[in-house]
């Protein structure tokens, strides 16, 4: 069921385009097959000139099929125009490659699901060895198209009155201009930042129990991992509605 809702002065899609805005998946590769097929089910119903499919990041981590997810998404683009940007967790698993000690920070937050889910079966206090030895059977585990995808990550993606990022921006500072680490980190100064922004601001990285929607910005992480509830923006025109 698609739920609506409007912010007060609508922020606007050009004609004949619709957005689905997908939030933090975290490993949950059942929840993003159920939501693909709502979604297949609303184009089929209400067919359109043009949708573009937006990830907001943190595919992986926490959940058990971080792997799968990336299947899923990969195969999406596929068949549908998609922007598929980049979130922490990713940024944590792309210097895992290249630095083994990252892991001791990046188990923190989630790490050893998704090593599991590529075959791997590290242990939760890994010496120096086994770090980079995980490291090295982790690139050579994940195929080809899971490299090209982490690689090809964008920061943020633009259109109509809205902005699209992981975490979040800064605020007083123009969107053409914001940093790498407040896009992808950035919590307190943007939630409670009042004001309004350039555009209508896009986002996950903080789960709430609802989407939240703002005058100034919209977020859409529902703690997929953990509620079992994982959330699709629908924007068109001047629609904003939720799944």
């Amino acid at each position: 069921m698609w739920k609506s809702r409007r912010i007060t002065a609508a922020p606007l899609l050009p004609e004949g385009l619709r957005i689905y805005a997908v939030g933090d998946v975290h490993g949950r590769a059942d929840l993003l097959e159920q939501l693909f097929s709502r979604v297949d089910e609303d184009l089929k119903d209400h067919p359109i000139g043009e949708t573009i499919h937006i990830f907001l990041g943190d595919y992986i981590d926490r959940g058990q099929d971080s792997a799968a997810v990336l299947d899923l998404v990969i195969e999406r683009a596929r068949i549908h125009r998609v922007s598929c940007l980049k979130g922490n967790h990713e940024l944590f698993l792309s210097e895992f490659l290249e630095n083994p000690g990252v892991l001791t920070q990046w188990a923190q937050y989630g790490a050893l699901p998704t090593l599991a889910s590529y075959g791997l079966t590290p242990t939760i206090n890994a010496d120096r060895k086994e770090r980079a030895e995980l490291s090295a059977s982790l690139g050579n585990a994940m195929p080809k198209s899971h490299s090209q995808f982490l690689a090809g990550l964008k920061l943020c993606f633009t259109c109509g009155d809205f902005f699209f990022v992981h975490a979040g921006v800064r605020p007083g500072t123009p969107l053409s201009r914001q940093r790498e680490e407040d896009m992808l980190w950035i919590r307190g100064d943007f939630l409670l930042h009042e004001e309004p922004f350039e555009k209508i601001i896009v986002h996950g990285h903080t789960p709430v129990r609802e989407p939240e929607v703002r005058n100034n910005r919209i977020n859409i992480d529902t703690g997929a991992y953990a509620t079992g509830r994982l959330t699709c923006l629908r924007l068109e025109r001047d629609r904003i509605e939720f799944v």
